[in-house]
């Protein structure tokens, strides 16, 4: 039986009635994403049409789920919020913290005593407020969420930004930073502006070495890392009821990496399976009683391009299987392509590691696919040329895939079966004999930014299905294309690797003997937290200061960044995990990967009291000591990546001001505004160029600050010359009230004394 089934009953008794509602005011067929979207307004049935892309709504989620490194900082923004147990059914699950090294049972053991006092807080804030907790070595947040909590037509928030793999059983479910989720389980509205929608039609059956991972790779190739911003990207089609819920799962998680809000399937007959075969017949019962309003309208389809932004349509028959990368998820380069663009850009081809897992592509389809590849291996009598490793999704997963022998087909490879968690995904891999030389690695995971698997710059790293890690890795070249090429094996023979096979389910059924779950107390007021005012781990969060009503003035320019600077760049991952609970400990790291535009070096920026060159975090330090206010300058999709709101909070905390840049990824723009912090665009982006590194910058009218009106910036140079820069915002009145507050906690609290 399905967790919170009364909840997800009573989505489903209202959901006729508010699309009914939503149909009579918009005039017109609705799209899947419309119809969730109206159905969980806040206020109840529709009364107006929203227009995308421009209204801000509030809506009502179903629930909250946050994963171990982004809850702390989440649950220690709702202990303030003075609620005793939270408005929707939440979870907390701890799959970001333990480091891969050695192999599972050995980093678990190791990872609950390098951050057990983490996990014992996150433990005893979910007993205490009512969240259910999911212990280490449980599973992946977003496997397991599709496991047993995600459901047809609902709506959902989650602290991570891949929380919308939960598309794949038909949600609209979306990354948002820690605030937000706070909001949520405090039991207030939560603001999203109304999303565009962009519909993928797909046609066709996937055949041959195709996998569900080659749709988003080809998508993100199209649409780039920011051409889903601001949007939700509904799949439909033949082709689209054609993929596993697990697949569908696959290509919604990797959505994140075009900016997208969300992405989402109409429920079908694969959903249906999946929610049986996990245990959840009563929801797949209920999900058949509106079948309906689980999916667009027919009119929708049959002409697409009359309810959608924009259209793309992918035959599957035809599609080629697909490498992204190096150091960017939208570089899209098909297997016939990859050896001619490895040549032409120079790429190492000797491939050092084939890494299979992830929130992207951990479930037991993708294990059975890639171990008829690993089978093929030992059966045509070749070795793998590369290192190889193995992050099941989950523990249900791990169990039964060990159960039907799957585990055992890649340790015969000599693979290195990983704890059930992120691991190299988010820069928790303790990588031997690296050394920060120049090499190549192919893995299943959804980024691929620099740094980011193993702290290297020099690591090219290359997203792709499973079923083609596994080839690659077996030969031990990037551009091997398994669909022509040939390998020799141990007796000098050449042989061929057949296309993959799999199980979309397990024949005999999922099976788990203790899946890490732990319900929380039944009263929480008798829990008591603790935190060790002495721990490097953990701090209890003080309110930010509001904003005095003036302008800002005599200010610096921290940093001019340039390029990509994503949210690793801002507040990097791996090692510094650590820190997720410690605000001033983390922020050590703020900034430390973006590029200065003046020096092209990064982690070296001028300090305008000295005159001399040092760290990010050290240089605004100083000038926080001094009262001395500063800006941050950066480039188009500033932000983009992971939800994680420290990057938003680290500024904050360290006294920057405000943040200019030629256009943010939604995310990381939410959390700068929920934080007080200003989030500004350049009204014309060449003023990026006026910016010099020893400005003084003074706001002409922010003391006027109000809806719909620009603020002008003054920029004094060293020569005593100025520029009038004209920055854009987004800010609505609510949202002006955070600021003003000094962070949107800061105006919970005054509402909720």
């Amino acid at each position: 039986m399905a967790f919170d089934i009364d909840m997800i009953k009573a989505v489903y008794e209202q959901m006729p009635q508010r699309i009914e509602a939503a149909r009579k005011v918009t005039q017109k067929p609705l799209t899947l994403s419309e119809k969730i979207l109206y159905a969980h307004l806040w206020d109840g049935n529709a009364n107006e049409v929203y227009k995308r892309g421009k209204s801000y709504v509030n809506f009502a989620p179903d629930r909250v789920a946050m994963q171990d490194a982004t809850a702390q900082m989440a649950l220690l923004q709702f202990m303030q919020a003075g609620k005793a147990t939270a408005a929707v059914p939440s979870t907390v699950h701890c799959d970001h913290l333990i480091l891969a090294k050695e192999g599972a049972e050995e980093d678990l053991r190791n990872s609950l005593t390098a951050s057990g006092e983490v996990f014992n807080f996150l433990e005893s804030v979910s007993n205490k407020y009512g969240i259910g907790f999911w212990k280490p070595g449980a599973g992946i947040i977003h496997q397991v969420v599709l496991e047993n909590y995600a459901f047809p037509g609902g709506m959902m928030i989650g602290t991570d930004s891949h929380t919308v793999n939960a598309g794949g059983l038909g949600m609209v479910a979306i990354g948002v930073g820690g605030a937000d989720a706070v909001d949520v389980m405090a039991g207030m509205p939560w603001e999203l502006k109304f999303p565009k929608l962009i519909g993928v039609k797909l046609t066709g059956k996937m055949n041959g070495w195709t996998a569900a991972k080659d749709v988003i790779l080809k998508v993100a190739g199209i649409l780039t890392v920011k051409g889903g911003t601001g949007c939700i990207v509904e799949y439909f089609g033949e082709g689209a009821k054609s993929i596993s819920a697990t697949g569908k799962g696959t290509i919604c998680n990797m959505g994140a990496e075009i900016g997208a809000t969300t992405s989402t399937f109409g429920y079908d007959d694969a959903m249906e399976r999946y929610l049986r075969a996990t245990d959840r017949s009563d929801v797949a019962d209920l999900a058949n009683t509106v079948k309906e309003h689980l999916t667009g309208d027919d009119e929708v389809y049959a002409h697409p391009e009359n309810y959608f932004d924009q259209v793309i349509e992918i035959n599957l028959d035809e599609l080629e299987p697909h490498i992204n990368g190096p150091f960017t998820p939208d570089r899209a380069t098909p297997i016939s392509k990859i050896a001619e663009e490895a040549e032409k850009n120079g790429w190492p081809t000797e491939v050092e590691w084939g890494l299979i897992g992830s929130c992207t592509n951990s479930s037991y389809e993708d294990l059975s696919r890639a171990s008829s590849i690993a089978q093929q291996a030992i059966d045509k009598k070749l070795k793998t040329k590369s290192e190889f490793g193995i992050n099941p999704g989950s523990e249900q997963v791990r169990f039964t895939a060990e159960r039907d022998g799957l585990l055992k087909i890649f340790e015969d490879l000599d693979a290195t079966i990983f704890t059930n968690a992120c691991g190299p995904c988010i820069g928790q891999w303790e990588r031997s004999g690296n050394n920060k030389r120049v090499n190549t690695i192919v893995h299943s995971f959804n980024r691929n930014f620099s740094k980011r698997a193993d702290g290297n710059p020099n690591t090219h790293a290359f997203v792709t299905s499973p079923e083609l890690v596994a080839a690659i890795a077996i030969s031990g070249k990037l551009g091997f294309n398994p669909i022509t090429d040939t390998l020799t094996n141990e007796a000098g023979e050449q042989v061929k690797l057949d296309p993959p096979v799999g199980d979309e389910l397990p024949s005999k059924g999922f099976a788990v003997e203790e899946n890490g779950y732990q319900e929380p107390a039944k009263d929480g007021s008798l829990v008591e937290i603790k935190v060790n005012p002495d721990s490097k781990r953990l701090q209890l969060l003080e309110p930010f200061d509001p904003w005095d009503g003036k302008n800002i003035t005599g200010a610096k320019l921290l940093i001019k960044a340039f390029g990509k600077c994503t949210t690793d760049h801002i507040s990097m991952a791996g090692p510094w995990l650590r820190f997720r609970g410690h605000l001033d400990n983390i922020s050590d790291n703020c900034l430390i990967g973006a590029v200065n535009a003046f020096n092209e070096a990064t982690n070296s920026v001028k300090n305008q009291l000295t005159g001399a060159y040092g760290p990010v975090p050290e240089t605004q330090r100083a000038y926080k000591a001094q009262g001395v206010p500063t800006l941050v300058v950066g480039d188009h999709n500033y932000g983009e990546g992971s939800s994680r709101e420290h990057a938003a909070m680290e500024p904050r905390h360290l006294g920057v001001k405000a943040v200019l840049v030629k256009s943010f990824a939604r995310i990381h723009e939410t959390n700068l505004k929920k934080q007080g912090m200003l989030a500004l665009t350049f009204a014309n982006e060449n003023d990026y160029a006026k910016i010099q590194e020893d400005d003084t910058i003074n706001f002409l009218d922010l003391d006027q600050f109000r809806e719909g009106h620009p603020i002008h910036i003054e920029f004094v140079h060293a020569d005593g010359s100025k520029d009038v820069i004209v920055a854009e915002h987004t800010y609505n009145e609510q949202q002006i009230g955070w600021f003003k507050a000094g962070s949107a906690l800061n105006l919970i609290k005054q509402q909720n004394p």
